[in-house]
């Protein structure tokens, strides 16, 4: 189940209130025998995460979380987390990059539970109480004001807000969930790069990206800060595997005349300032790559969100 894109925080008796989590969605599934972890792309995971063995119930099981890692100020940070993903599992691994599971809901307890509503289906989560690295955060009742403020204060990523009353939805983006973001964020698909100079010789200096929007990638804008020199060496050399002479972006008079085209596989999450009235990114920062499949990235959803003052 995914969140619609809010643009102001509320209060409501009927909802409640979460942290939203800088890291990567996880599905864990425990059949009774064995621990399956799955990303948001169904993509089986469980091999990168060694150290999450199941501590729950003898039954099966299935939760829905977010693996986080925690920067040196205890923040989530996406960026650790992208060293992590990229890391041969093992012991080194699991001391370079020490991960958490942020879990937020359970969609199976020996039977299913997701049309049950969010209340219930919390009360089940907390009774299972989970030992570390496993976290179950409290939620926030009702006063979602008061927690948008310790996260502006904490300079975590958002918040995420959830109707009472809501049953869960499996691959639905629905209203009866909500996020709210402290900082504007995108994943968009990579649909090209520009060159390198300077330092960057031999790498690139941006990368175009676009986000669905019918048959062609809608052109939203370059990222040029964010990466270091191996990261930059790293991309190139997948962008070179993935060249390709035809633009697979609508046509628009700001995408360089000096671009390379690449097959529109990679998913990028980008940090930026705000959308321009055109509908450009402002600002754009690389954070990491991303396991979304890119028909997932639609100006439907990332693009910018549609005004509303009050909270339905």
């Amino acid at each position: 189940m995914a969140a619609t894109k809010w643009p102001l925080a509320f209060s409501d008796p009927d909802w409640a209130f979460e942290v939203k989590w800088d890291g990567v969605r996880v599905i864990a599934t425990w059949d009774g025998d064995r621990l399956t972890l799955r990303s948001r792309r169904g993509r089986d995971i469980t091999l990168t995460y060694p150290e999450l063995s199941w501590p729950g119930t003898g039954q099966p099981t299935i939760l829905d979380g977010e693996i986080v890692a925690l920067d040196a100020a205890g923040r989530p940070s996406f960026g650790e987390l992208q060293q992590r993903m990229n890391l041969t599992s093992g012991a080194g691994a699991m001391q370079d990059v020490p991960i958490s599971v942020m879990v937020f809901d359970i969609l199976y307890l020996g039977s299913p539970l997701i049309d049950q509503p969010w209340s219930e289906r919390w009360g089940k989560l907390q009774a299972l109480d989970l030992p570390l690295p496993y976290v179950v955060p409290e939620p926030v009742m009702a006063d979602g004001e008061t927690l948008w403020e310790a996260i502006r204060e904490q300079e975590l990523e958002g918040m995420v807000a959830k109707k009472t009353s809501s049953p869960y939805r499996p691959g639905a983006r629905s209203e009866d969930w909500r996020k709210i973001s402290r900082v504007e964020q995108v994943r968009a698909v990579v649909g090209g790069f520009v060159a390198g100079e300077g330092s960057r010789t031999g790498t690139f200096g941006s990368l175009l990206l676009g986000l669905d929007d019918g048959n062609q990638l809608r052109f939203i804008g370059s990222v040029g800060t964010g990466f270091d020199q191996p990261t930059l060496r790293a991309i190139r050399e997948a962008l070179d595997e993935m060249a390709q002479l035809e633009s697979p972006f609508a046509e628009d008079s700001e995408i360089p005349r000096d671009a390379t085209f690449v097959d529109p596989q990679l998913v990028a999450m980008v940090e930026f300032k705000e959308w321009t009235r055109v509908g450009k990114l402002r600002a754009p920062s690389f954070k990491g790559f991303t396991d979304d499949p890119p028909e997932a990235a639609t100006w439907l959803e990332e693009g910018p969100p549609a005004p509303r003052t009050e909270s339905g």
